[in-house]
C-alpha cells in the first residue's frame, strides 16, 4: 500500500519540476511514510510514498523493467505474484526486487493494459512507457484503490488522492453542483465525477491511456449478475466450491513480509474469515474491533464472544458520541467528499488503534453483503416486487412486519409500512426499482440546498450525472439487478472509499477484503438467487459454510448493518464544537452559498431544544456539516491545510 503521484507532458517536453513532485507526494505521506522515491523525464515524473509491506528490503519504487524504458509506481497488492513471477521468469524475465512490483512491469511488457486481466489483487497502478511515450493507469477490478486525476496547463496529473493534485500549483478545488446533487441522491458520487469539478476519478476496473495528447478510457472487466440455471447442482456442490474459493482468498491475503491483524465486529462476515485465518492457516492473529457508549449502536458483547472462541489478542477502541464530533474534520480531510453518515469516524480511530499497536495489515469481511445478498435493501425488493403481483393484497405487505420486527409494536405500523415501501410499488420494470425508496428518500435531504446552487445544479452539464446500467441489465431478475447497483455504486464510491482506504490509509493501514477477490465475486454472481437470499434469509450459501466453523450465536444472527451516531455527536447537552457552530453559522452558509442558512437554523433550533432528528434529517445534518467542511478546507484555506513538502534528502530513490 502507498501514495502515487505524477505529471505528464501532454504537448511537448518541457521537463517536470522536482519540487512539484515533492509537495504532491507530501500530501500523501500519511499513505507511505516509510521511503520516498521520483522518476522524471522530460515528458513524464512519478511518485511513491511507501508503506512497506512486501520486499521491505529492496522494493522501492519507482521500479523499472530490464533496460529502463518502462517505469511503475504501485499502490496495493498482487496476491498472485508468486505464481505470475514463475511464469515470468520462465519466460525469460530478469529481476532485481523480490516486490509484487516488479512483477507488474514484466506482465504489461508482454501483455500491455491486458495485464490487468491476470492479476488478483487490490490496485491502483501508474506505468510510464517512455518507449511508446504513453501513460497507463491501471485501477482494480472493485475500486478498493483511489485513483484520481485532472486536466491543467496542458498536462495530465495523477495522484492517490485529490489533496496531491491540489498541492500542483496549476490545481484549484471548486465544489461541483452536480456532484452534491448525487451526493445527496445516491449517498456518493457517480464514478468517474468527484464533488471537485475537473477531477475524476478512473472507474473500477478499467485504465486510462494517455499518449499523443490523447486520454482514453477502457473496461476491463464487469460486474454480471445475469441469472443462469443450476442444472441440478447440489447445494453442497456449490458450498465446497465456495469454500475452497474464499479459504484461498484469504491465505493468500496474508502474504506480507510484517504482521497482518483481523478486524472483527462479531457479524458473520468478519467473524468467517477469522475462523479461516484461525483454521487454515498458523498466523497468529490479533483482532480489533469498535465498541460504542450508545447501546443502540454497540455490538461488543459478540466481538467479545469471537474473540474467545478463537483465541485472539483482542482490542478495542471505546467510542463516545463526542469522539466522533471530535474527529469529524479530521476524516474529511482524508474522505476528501461530503458524507452522509459518521460510520467513518469509528473506524478512523480504529485504525489508529492498529498502527499503534505496530500493525499495516488487516483482513476484513467486506463485501459479503454486497454479493451474497445481505442488505436488507435486498430483501425490501424482493418483497415489493411479489406484492406487486397482488397490489390490492392486504397479506402481502405483511411480510415487511418480519422484515423490520422492531417497529410492529408503533401505532398504525402496518399502515406505515405498506404506505412507505408502496412508493413505485408496480413500476417493476424500472432500472432502478430496487433502490427508488432509498434514493427518494435521500433527496429529501436537497430541501436544504440553497436557491442559488439548485440553480447552478440546473445549468450544469447533466454528462455523467446519471447511474449508467449494463447491456442485459433489463433481462436481470430483482435480486441481481438490486445487487449490481448495490457493488456498482455504493461499494466501490462509499464503503471501500470514505469507510474503507482513506480512514485506514490516514493511519497507514492497508484492508484486505477475501469476498472481494474477483473469484469470489464472480462465483457469487452466479449463483442461483435462493443461494444468495433463501427466502428472507440473506447470505444463506455463507450461513451453511459458516456454522462449520462459528457457534451457532453467531453464524445464526440476524444482520445488524454497522452504523454510528450523527446528531448527537455534534449537539450534545454539553454543547457543540466550535467547528460546528462556525460552519453552520448563517454568515458561513452563505459565503459558502451551498445551504440555505435559515433551513439549517430551523434544525439547530430543534436540537438545541432537546429534539431529535429522523433517519433523513440525520443524514442531512451530516451531509451539510461534511460539505461546509469540504469547503472550508479544501476551497477556502487549502494552503493551510497543505503540509510542507518532502525534503530532497528524504528520497530514498531520485531517477534517473
Amino acid at each position: 500500500m502507498c501514495g502515487i503521484v505524477g505529471i505528464l507532458n501532454q504537448v511537448e517536453p518541457v521537463g517536470i519540476e522536482k519540487s512539484i513532485l515533492l509537495q504532491m507526494l507530501a500530501a500523501v505521506r500519511h499513505r507511505g511514510p516509510d521511503s520516498f522515491g521520483v522518476y522524471r523525464d522530460e515528458w513524464a515524473g512519478l511518485g511513491n510514498a511507501r508503506l512497506k509491506i512486501i520486499d521491505i528490503a529492496s522494493g522501492d519504487q519507482p521500479i523499472s523493467n530490464e533496460d529502463g524504458t518502462v517505469w511503475i509506481v504501485f499502490n496495493g497488492e498482487v496476491f498472485n505474484y508468486l505464481e505470475l513471477r514463475s511464469i515470468l521468469e520462465a519466460g525469460g524475465h530478469r529481476f532485481s526486487t523480490h516486490s509484487d512490483t516488479e512483477v507488474i512491469v514484466h506482465l504489461y511488457e508482454e501483455h500491455g493494459p491486458d495485464c490487468l486481466k491476470q492479476l488478483n489483487g487490490q490496485f491502483a497502478i501508474a506505468i510510464w512507457d517512455a518507449r511508446e511515450r504513453r501513460l497507463f493507469l491501471g485501477r482494480d477490478r472493485l475500486g478498493i484503490h483511489p485513483l484520481f486525476y485532472t486536466i491543467s496547463g496542458g498536462r495530465l496529473i495523477f495522484a492517490s488522492e485529490i489533496k496531491a493534485l491540489l498541492a500542483h500549483p496549476g490545481v484549484q478545488a471548486r465544489i461541483d453542483p452536480v456532484a452534491l446533487d448525487q451526493i445527496f441522491t445516491y449517498w456518493s458520487t457517480l464514478s468517474p465525477r468527484t464533488v471537485f469539478s475537473g477531477v475524476y476519478d478512473v472507474p473500477p476496473a478499467s485504465y486510462l491511456l494517455a499518449q499523443d495528447g490523447k486520454i482514453e478510457l477502457h473496461r476491463y472487466w464487469s460486474l454480471d449478475f445475469a441469472s443462469r440455471g443450476s442444472a441440478g447442482r447440489a447445494v453442497q456442490d456449490y458450498q465446497d466450491e465456495f469454500e475452497s474459493l474464499l479459504v484461498d482468498a484469504t491465505r493468500i491475503r496474508l502474504r506480507a513480509d510484517v504482521p497482518v491483524g483481523a478486524y472483527l465486529s462479531g457479524g458473520l462476515d468478519s467473524s468467517t474469515t477469522t475462523a479461516i485465518i484461525r483454521n487454515f492457516t498458523d498466523t497468529p492473529l490479533d483482532t480489533f474491533s469498535i465498541s460504542f457508549s450508545d447501546p443502540e449502536f454497540d455490538e461488543s458483547e459478540f466481538q467479545l464472544r469471537m474473540a474467545d472462541f478463537l483465541g485472539t489478542q483482542h482490542q478495542v477502541v471505546h467510542i463516545r458520541h463526542r469522539d466522533i464530533g471530535e474527529m469529524f474534520p479530521q476524516v474529511i480531510w482524508h474522505t476528501e467528499t461530503p458524507i452522509l453518515r459518521t460510520a467513518p469516524a469509528p473506524l478512523f480511530r480504529l485504525s489508529r488503534l492498529v498502527r499503534e499497536q505496530q500493525y499495516k495489515v488487516v483482513i476484513t469481511g467486506e463485501g459479503a453483503d454486497e454479493f451474497l445478498a445481505g442488505y436488507d435493501i435486498f430483501k425490501e425488493a424482493k418483497i415489493r416486487a411479489f406484492w406487486a403481483r397482488q397490489p390490492g393484497s392486504q397479506m402481502r405487505p405483511l411480510l415487511f412486519s418480519r422484515l423490520y420486527p422492531e417497529i410492529t409494536h408503533m401505532p398504525n405500523s402496518q399502515a406505515y409500512l405498506a404506505s412507505f415501501f408502496g412508493a413505485g410499488l408496480e413500476d417493476t420494470s424500472a432500472p432502478d426499482y430496487s433502490h427508488h425508496i432509498r434514493w427518494k428518500n435521500t433527496s429529501r435531504t436537497k430541501r436544504f440546498f440553497s436557491d442559488a446552487l439548485r440553480e447552478r445544479i440546473a445549468s450544469a452539464d447533466r454528462s455523467s450525472s446519471e447511474v449508467v446500467y449494463p447491456a442485459g441489465f433489463a433481462e436481470w431478475d430483482t435480486l441481481g439487478k438490486a445487487q449490481y447497483l448495490e457493488s456498482a455504486i455504493f461499494l466501490p464510491q462509499y464503503l471501500l472509499s470514505s469507510q474503507g482506504d482513506r480512514v485506514g490509509m490516514a493511519h497507514a493501514v492497508e484492508g484486505r477484503f477475501p469476498f472481494l477477490d474477483h473469484r469470489v465475486v464472480e462465483f457469487a454472481s452466479r449463483l442461483p438467487p435462493a443461494l444468495r437470499l433463501n427466502g428472507l434469509h440473506e447470505k444463506y450459501l455463507l450461513r451453511r459454510l459458516a456454522r462449520k466453523w462459528l457457534p451457532d450465536d453467531i453464524w445464526t444472527r440476524r444482520k445488524r448493518p454497522y452504523r454510528a451516531p450523527i446528531h448527537r455527536c455534534f449537539f450534545s447537552p454539553e454543547g457543540a464544537p466550535d467547528y460546528v457552530i462556525e460552519l453552520l453559522s448563517p454568515a458561513c452558509l452563505e459565503e459558502a452559498g451551498l445551504f440555505k442558512p435559515e433551513a439549517v437554523q430551523g434544525m439547530i433550533n430543534k436540537l438545541s431544544g432537546g429534539g431529535r432528528l429522523g433517519e433523513t434529517d440525520d443524514m442531512a445534518l451530516a451531509g451539510i456539516l461534511s460539505a461546509q467542511l469540504v469547503w472550508e478546507m479544501f476551497v477556502k484555506h487549502f494552503n493551510r491545510q497543505l503540509p510542507p513538502p518532502l525534503r530532497a534528502e528524504e528520497l530514498t530513490r531520485d531517477l534517473p
